[in-house]
């Protein structure tokens, strides 16, 4: 696998408004441990449609790691010109910092938000140009934005072999607690 979508919730949907939040560091964590042993497979880019949430937290995780895998590639493929155009000041912020770190950013529709058409066709965008997905996502957690990837993850891998890889809230759960322990202790 030399490309790699990774996505998942936005962070309201998680109830975290904060950059502060300590979930954060949890699903961060989680996404770390998915995709160092697919770096160490050969894994070449990581490519998120760079939305507030999971997406970023993402490419903070493949910045980081681009220090011990300089071979590992980092890309933004966003709907629309300027996502970040109606965001409060801090989110923006943290959206600069993320795409100094990017090496490939993009936009499908260089006009502002225009309608669903445009998230659509980024998403087939995404899928296209890649090998398999990386979503944190959990249907026991409710339905959110991640559904529309899983469905059309699991229809490519059984199409194509396409490849599915999750996080649901019970893995992050999971590194939570031991966290916790280990800091008990």
């Amino acid at each position: 696998m030399k490309n790699l979508l990774v996505t998942g919730y936005r962070a309201y949907e998680l109830n975290i408004f904060s950059q502060k939040h300590e979930g954060i560091v949890y699903i961060k964590k989680a996404l770390t441990g998915k995709l160092v042993p697919l770096i160490e497979d050969g894994l070449e880019w990581v490519i998120t449609p760079g939305q507030y949430g999971v997406d970023l937290w993402a490419c903070e995780v493949v910045i980081a790691l681009k220090e011990i895998y300089p071979h590992l590639r980092l890309s933004i493929i966003s709907a629309y010109s300027n996502p970040e155009e109606k965001w409060k000041d801090d989110k923006k912020e943290f959206y600069q910092q993320v795409l100094k770190g990017v090496d490939y950013y993009a936009s499908v529709s260089n006009q502002p938000y225009n309608g669903i058409w445009q998230f659509t066709a980024r998403d087939e965008l995404l899928f296209r140009k890649t090998d398999g997905i990386l979503l944190v996502y959990d249907e026991d957690a409710g339905e959110g934005s991640p559904k529309f990837f899983k469905e059309k993850a699991l229809k490519k891998q059984q199409a194509e072999g396409y490849g599915y890889f999750s996080i649901s809230s019970e893995d992050i759960q999971s590194i939570a607690d031991d966290d916790n322990l280990y800091s008990e202790n």
